[in-house]
């Protein structure tokens, strides 16, 4: 085998393990929903696991792109389709962001929750 072929299988066990990462996340999220009391936060707490599945999905697929572009087909044009995936997988993971936390990733605020960092109660900014 030579190192193209070793990349392209990399490449595609990269991407099989983002796509198991959503499908997993959806299920985790769906199964902790229908086993929890369904509360005031249950859907937003649904959501919020989906969108994290989701994300970490896309951000593998990204990976599994890169990793494809530059070590199994350095062209010019898998350059560009690359650059026009990043660019809607970015605006993916940023339109999940902003509809699951309701503002946007860099306006952080105390006691509230985002899918970057996680849930936070504020106590970690009580020194500042």
């Amino acid at each position: 085998m030579d190192f193209v072929s070793i990349m392209h299988i990399i490449t595609r066990v990269i991407e099989a393990v983002g796509v198991a990462v959503i499908v997993i996340g959806i299920a985790v999220s769906g199964f902790a929903y229908l086993k929890s009391p369904h509360g005031l936060n249950a859907y937003g707490d649904l959501r919020a696991g989906m969108g994290r599945a989701i994300l970490l999905g896309l951000e593998l697929m990204v990976a599994g792109d890169i990793i494809n572009t530059v070590a199994v087909e350095p062209s010019l044009d898998s350059v560009l389709v690359l650059g026009v995936i990043v660019i809607i997988r970015t605006f993916l993971s940023l339109s999940l962001e902003v509809e699951i936390s309701g503002r946007w990733p860099w306006q952080g605020e105390r006691g509230t929750q985002s899918l970057h960092r996680g849930k936070t109660d504020g106590s970690a900014d009580k020194n500042v």
